[in-house]
């Protein structure tokens, strides 16, 4: 608080400022400007800030960043704010938003009524006019804020001088339909005549001519609409029998689809990737589909953010006998004189311009989706947001979208759909989607893999295929292998019932063995603390409660070196009996040779399960 000022008299606008950008005015940052907004009865709403530091251009790059990176200041060393009186003093924000928007701003100088008001980019460009005697109005925030501000008035003649650049063009070509809408004339003045720099405005002509009158402002080359500029969003409605019905393009009937993503998903080591590859190899040779239908021939875009294209994925696609004259892959992208890694979820518009001139693309493999995604990838509107575009470019060039994705851990039992790692929307967005699994070995049954249908919205569900992937020399290529798909009988049922079955767990196998193996592994160099066999095993993908089954099993006993000290897993002597594989339910609170099991929370604490 200014030393001045009496504790219940309102703080002044200036000594506000000081007193809330102090950091920033210490630091070399001046006040160029404290614009008004008033309520329509004249009384004050808000007050627009702007700093700018005065010998920004003498300043090393690292000061700058440092400036920018503390003060939030533009790429020129502005700073602009809003602040508002909250009582007696002035906090830094806005108010709440009036009910029908914000109100426009207009320069507190004497102005002519029988001019055409002119509509600008920003409170110093009306100020600039109004010093000229020119009605000048702006609306807060600038370009892209036009539906937020209040443009109830009578009717009037009003120029509107955009900013040289789109989004200025953009912002004008808004407020010109708000303005249409209350009955105003509307022209704009043509910016493409007055030599301005990129992005400059009103203050820039007037610096470059010091001299100029309101008549010459008022003479400058405009551009009078023929019609009202129609800027609202509107839907757009088809009557039902304008369109045509069409029938779904089958890339392979049933299973893949020309213009719609398709997902497949499973956990690790069950082949997603070298069976992309046989899927694509058959498109690229004509080949046939894993049900002896014969596959439609054209060519395939392959990206993946996993594999090495020249050790793994050449070979993969070689060994699946694709034509490799149709096989496009994705290494990266060029600009000008620089190349960098293909982004999914940046480099559509480049990947777009590279697939036109392809003229037979019939597939477009993402391995793995997920990079398509460039926010969260487990929020929906973000997946959405990020998917969109490859979709669209499915569409555009009619071919099927297929991506490849996990299962996320400690899923099992799970509708398959719900089990792809990320977002709902993932599985939601996909028309199709195909789930992976391996089969362990059981009494007569050799173990196998099996690929199932899980979801389709164009066609049936339900049934697959089983599949083993075979490693093999890769002919011609001396010292290379590759692995390649070896397609089997079809199955029927449903995925989740396939699922299940294929991904069975029992008392001498499954993942319990795998977990007695692991812990094995974990636990031979000696004692491991109970919240890092926890922390190490999720890692794994095993479920807390998987690990306290098969610890007895294993022969794994827990201890605590004394009161207050961590609990430890260890493995028993080595001549120890191996108990017996049992349930949680069965073992109750104790482990192996009658110790207590710890029971820990995500800390390592002990609690009641």
């Amino acid at each position: 608080m200014n030393a001045m000022m009496r504790p219940h008299e309102p703080e002044a606008a200036r000594d506000a400022v000081h007193r809330l950008f102090a950091g920033a005015l210490s630091a070399g940052f001046k006040l160029a400007g404290l614009h008004r907004y008033n309520t329509s009865d004249g009384a004050e709403l808000l007050r627009v800030v702007r700093l700018k530091h005065p010998g920004w251009a003498d300043l090393a790059d690292a000061e700058r960043d440092a400036l920018r990176q503390r003060h939030q200041c533009d790429g020129k060393g502005k700073i602009v704010r809003q602040m508002h009186r909250d009582g007696t003093h002035y906090v830094a924000k806005a108010p709440a938003r009036p009910a029908h928007g914000w109100p426009l701003y207009r320069p507190p100088y004497p102005l002519v009524d029988t001019l055409p008001v002119i509509y600008v980019e920003g409170e110093a460009c009306a100020d600039a006019l109004a010093k000229l005697g020119l009605p000048a109005v702006a609306s807060l925030g600038g370009a892209g804020q036009a539906d937020h501000s209040d443009w109830r008035g009578e009717a009037h003649t009003a120029l509107l001088w955009p900013d040289n650049d789109k989004p200025g063009t953009n912002h004008m070509t808004a407020v010109a339909a708000k303005l249409h809408a209350i009955g105003c004339t509307v022209e704009l003045v043509d910016v493409d005549r007055l030599n301005l720099p990129a992005k400059g405005d009103c203050v820039d002509w007037l610096a470059a001519h010091p001299n100029a009158t309101a008549a010459d402002v008022l003479a400058l080359p405009r551009i009078a609409p023929a019609e009202p500029v129609d800027v609202m969003p509107r839907v757009i409605l088809t009557r039902g029998d304008a369109v045509q019905p069409v029938a779904v393009d089958w890339l392979w009937p049933g299973w893949l689809a020309a213009g719609k993503l398709h997902l497949i998903g499973g956990a690790p080591g069950t082949g997603k990737t070298t069976i992309a590859a046989a899927l694509a190899a058959c498109v690229t040779c004509g080949g046939r589909w894993p049900d002896g239908t014969r596959a439609q021939r054209g060519s395939v875009v392959f990206w993946s953010g996993e594999d090495d294209v020249a050790d793994t994925l050449n070979p993969r696609l070689r060994a699946a006998g694709a034509d490799m004259a149709h096989v496009h892959m994705v290494e990266g992208v060029k600009e000008g004189a620089d190349r960098y890694p293909f982004d999914p979820a940046c480099d559509m518009d480049a990947l777009r311009l590279a697939l036109v001139a392809i003229p037979d693309v019939r597939l477009i493999v993402i391995d793995p989706i997920v990079s398509a995604v460039s926010g969260d990838s487990h929020k929906n509107a973000e997946v959405r947001r990020g998917l969109q575009p490859l979709v669209d470019l499915a569409g555009q060039l009619r071919c099927a979208l297929l991506g490849v994705t996990h299962f996320s851990k400690g899923t099992s039992g799970r509708d398959p759909v719900e089990r792809i790692t990320g977002s709902l929307a993932f599985g939601a967005l996909a028309r199709l989607v195909m789930v992976t699994a391996k089969q362990e070995a059981k009494d007569e049954q050799p173990e196998r893999r099996v690929m199932l249908r899980a979801k389709s919205n164009i066609g049936p569900d339900g049934g697959g295929f089983v599949y083993d992937l075979q490693q093999g020399a890769l002919p011609g290529y001396e010292g290379i292998e590759a692995s390649s798909v070896l397609w089997g009988e079809a199955i029927h049922g449903t995925a989740r019932e396939l699922l299940a079955e294929a991904e069975q767990v029992d008392d001498d196998g499954g993942e319990g063995r795998d977990a007695v193996r692991w812990l094995h592994e974990l636990l031979k160099a000696g004692p491991v603390q109970v919240k890092d066999v926890k922390r190490h095993g999720e890692n794994e993908g095993f479920a807390w409660r998987t690990l306290q089954r098969a610890m007895r099993r294993a022969g794994v006993t827990s201890q605590r070196a004394g009161f207050g000290m961590p609990a430890t897993w260890s493995l028993a002597d080595s001549g120890a009996t191996v108990a017996p594989f049992a349930p949680l339910s069965e073992c109750g609170a104790n482990g192996a040779n009658g110790e207590e099991v710890a029971r820990l929370d995500g800390d390592g604490e002990a609690f009641d399960l």
